[in-house]
């Protein structure tokens, strides 16, 4: 896995509050979005490979699950969140 404890931690830190902030949606949209594009480059290099086809089918669906969460509970926090990690709407 591409996410170490420093990382977990430095994540949670800058986009949780602190390191022991592991709820935030903030928090959680960067830890599926550094995953998602882990399993993205390992499908470039394995095609094949369809279990973790159906794993990044899936923390896609959780990621956009925690965004439409945002959106409708506080748009400003949900456009700064897509503005930081630069992903489309």
């Amino acid at each position: 896995m591409i996410l170490t404890a420093e990382k977990k931690k430095e994540i949670f830190t800058k986009f949780g509050g602190n390191d022991k902030n592991t709820g935030n949606a903030e928090a959680q949209i960067t830890m599926f979005t550094e995953r998602i594009n882990h399993l993205t480059s390992h499908l470039k290099n394995q095609p094949k490979d369809y279990s973790t086809q159906q794993s990044l089918i899936r923390l896609v669906g959780k990621r956009r699950s925690l965004l439409d969460y945002l959106t409708k509970t506080d748009i400003q926090r949900y456009r700064k969140i897509v503005a930081d990690l630069g992903l489309r709407k």
